[in-house]
């Protein structure tokens, strides 16, 4: 917890008092030194202080919790939540007012427009990450390919960067997400540059169908093995395509396996965080999607015993997320039983990418061995 400004004299009817916040609530003095979130031990975990400054509002939770409302302290504009959280967690929030999500303006810990970063003082450091706030406009790398891919249909634009001048290629699924909400360009650079990560070409592949492209089936991967690699091959930034390593989460991280299981000869090397493994066909449209059997289709397509000696493989996954947590364990389970080298690792996070975008590095660096 850190403190606010000196010279304010405690208020003993204040309830921030105990946060650091001293001064009486709602005055300019007490904006002018407030700061939050702020995290106080509580039995096992936290109880953490979010403020907010004006009309109602509720604090909006990436994937932890539901919305939590702000209540208002006596008869000032000064709005407010205590919330306990467990040991070892950060998550991604934002501030809903009038309908409108915001960032937190009390937190300079951001991740896009309109999101902020909440983390319990025990969440492990996340190095290479800046800190981003709500107004800072996040690079984008320059080069950028125009792909028309016959057979997925429709255009989009792939970003792509090179890290320390270049190398394997790294294909980020979900890759608006890191241009946009969190800053991997400037975070793997920041890790090359400090000797953590070795220099890599980032391939950024934003999706048009979530759903549609990263289930488990065959047209992404021959897409991007006959038609995105060669393009990247060709575009001039200096890339090896033959050393490849395929990063994705949730969905994307289903889909990094299922190429590595199906498509051996491309794929090799994948960093998964929170692999939707109890994916089946038709199981999103459930009302329990995570309900049916553990493992879903990737574990049907492990059990066949396909060679993946010539694989390595860095799973993660959220230890908060306790209904992914049995899918996750079979599929890492069944990938090793292949053959496979497994790097096993739980993040301080529920399914959310403010956990995972550390041990995207971590393990991107230990799938290039």
């Amino acid at each position: 917890m850190t403190g606010s400004g000196p010279g304010l004299p405690a208020d003993p009817e204040s309830p921030f008092t105990a946060f650091g916040l001293p001064g009486k609530p709602g005055t300019d003095a007490f904006w002018a030194a407030a700061r939050a979130p702020l995290s106080v031990p509580a039995g096992d975990g936290w109880l953490t202080l979010f403020l907010w400054r004006g009309t109602p509002a509720e604090i909006a939770f990436e994937s932890w919790s539901r919305p939590v409302p702000l209540r208002r302290w006596a008869e000032t504009d000064c709005w407010y939540a205590e919330v306990p959280m467990p040991a070892r967690l950060r998550v991604t929030y934002h501030l809903v007012t009038d309908g409108t999500p915001r960032a937190d303006p009390l937190n300079p810990a951001g991740a896009g427009g309109d999101r902020s970063i909440a983390a319990t003082p025990d969440a492990p450091p996340q190095p290479h990450w800046p800190a981003v706030g709500p107004d800072d406009v996040l690079p984008l790398p320059a080069t950028r390919l125009r792909w028309s891919s016959e057979r997925l249909g429709g255009r989009r634009t792939v970003r792509v960067h090179p890290v320390g001048g270049g190398g394997p290629v790294v294909l980020l699924l979900d890759g608006d997400d890191w241009l946009y909400l969190h800053p991997a360009m400037t975070a793997f650079d920041a890790a090359a540059a400090a000797g953590d990560m070795p220099p890599v070409t980032l391939v950024l592949l934003p999706a048009r169908d979530r759903s549609a492209e990263f289930g488990c089936g065959p047209e992404l991967w021959e897409a991007v093995r006959d038609e995105l690699l060669p393009l990247v091959a060709g575009s001039g930034v200096p890339a090896e395509p033959d050393r490849l390593v395929v990063a994705g989460q949730s969905l994307g991280g289903l889909s990094a396996l299922y190429a590595a299981v199906e498509f051996p000869e491309l794929v090799s090397r994948i960093a998964c965080q929170s692999g939707s493994f109890w994916w089946r066909p038709g199981a999103e449209e459930l009302p329990d999607p995570l309900g049916g059997p553990v493992g879903g289709t990737i574990a049907e397509l492990l059990r066949r015993g396909p060679d993946l000696s010539g694989l390595r493989c860095a799973f993660d996954v959220g230890e908060h997320e306790t209904r992914m947590l049995p899918h996750c364990e079979l599929a890492e389970a069944l990938t090793e039983r292949a053959g496979a080298t497994v790097r096993v690792s739980r993040s301080a996070s529920d399914h959310d990418r403010a956990g995972w975008r550390q041990a995207l590095l971590r393990d991107v660096a230990w799938a290039l061995g």
